[in-house]
C-alpha cells in the first residue's frame, strides 16, 4: 500500500482483482461484528466487479444503503426503469446475494432527513463503498460545490452528472431521457461512516483518478476529495485507471 497525500492509495492489475480484493475484505469485516452491519452501496459500474465477486460469501447481518435514487414527478424512480436504484439493489444485490428486500434501503424524495436518522438510529454505516463521476468527480448524486456537510436532500443533477449517466446507463437515447433530479445521501452522511472505500478502474477513469490524486485536502469543485477528509478512506485503483 503506498499513499497520495492523506490517503491510502491501493493498486490493482484489474477490475477483477481489485473487486475479488475489496469482497474479501468487507466479508471479514462483516463476520468479524456481531449484529447488523451497514454497507453504504453505489449503484452503476464501479462497483459491479465487488458485488459479483461477494455473490456466494455470508452477507448475514447486511443492510444495503443505497446513496441515492432518481426522482420522477417528486416520487422514487419505479424499480422496473431501468436506471432505478432500487432496481439494480434488487438485481445486482439482493438477489445474487441473498439478502432480503426489507435488507435494501434507499432515500424517499418525499422524506430525505428520515435516512439519515435511519442511518443513525440503526449504529452508522460501517463500510461505504464510492464510486466516483468520470467526467466531474461526482458521489452519489452529488455533484461539484455540494457541500461537506450535506446530508440526504433532493438534489437537481448538475449536467456533467447526467452526461455521465448516459454511458452508466446506454438505454438513455439522449440527454434529455436522464431525470433532473434525484435525492443523495450529503458528504456528511459519507463523512460519517466508520470506512470509505472509493473505487476506480478502467481508462475512462483515468483522469478522474488523476485530478482526485492531485488533491490532499477536499476540493469542493470535485466531491470524491471527500476521502482526505475521512481518516478511514483508502483509494482503490486498477493499472488501467493509474495516470
Amino acid at each position: 500500500m503506498t499513499r497520495t497525500g492523506v490517503t491510502p492509495l491501493r493498486l490493482f492489475a484489474d477490475a477483477d482483482e481489485l473487486g475479488a480484493a475489496l469482497a474479501a475484505e468487507i466479508s471479514a469485516r462483516v463476520r468479524a461484528k456481531d449484529g447488523r452491519f451497514l454497507l453504504g452501496c453505489p449503484g452503476g459500474r464501479s462497483l459491479v466487479s465487488t458485488y459479483r465477486a461477494l455473490a456466494g460469501t455470508s452477507m448475514r447481518g447486511v443492510v444495503i444503503v443505497m446513496m441515492d435514487e432518481y426522482v420522477v414527478d417528486g416520487s422514487p424512480a419505479p424499480p422496473d426503469l431501468h436506471y432505478s436504484c432500487r432496481g439494480f439493489a434488487m438485481r445486482k444485490l439482493a438477489g445474487p446475494l441473498g439478502i432480503s428486500p426489507d435488507d435494501i434501503w434507499v432515500p424517499d424524495p418525499r422524506d430525505p432527513a428520515a435516512y439519515d436518522e435511519r442511518i443513525d438510529a440503526s449504529g452508522g454505516i460501517d463500510v461505504f463503498l464510492l464510486g466516483s463521476g468520470a467526467s466531474d468527480g461526482h458521489i452519489a448524486f452529488l455533484g461539484p460545490g455540494s457541500p461537506l456537510d450535506g446530508r440526504t436532500a433532493v438534489v437537481r443533477l448538475a449536467e456533467s452528472t447526467r452526461r455521465d449517466n448516459l454511458v452508466t446507463f446506454p438505454e438513455f437515447a439522449a440527454l434529455d431521457e436522464v431525470p433532473r433530479h434525484g435525492v443523495s445521501i450529503g458528504l456528511g452522511t459519507v463523512r460519517d461512516a466508520r470506512l470509505l472505500r472509493l473505487v476506480l478502474h478502467g481508462a475512462d477513469k483515468r483522469a478522474a483518478a488523476k485530478r482526485l490524486l492531485a488533491l490532499d485536502e477536499f476540493d469542493p469543485a470535485w466531491p470524491a476529495s471527500v476521502v482526505h477528509e475521512h481518516d478511514g478512506a483508502e483509494i482503490w485503483l486498477d493499472r488501467a485507471a493509474l495516470p
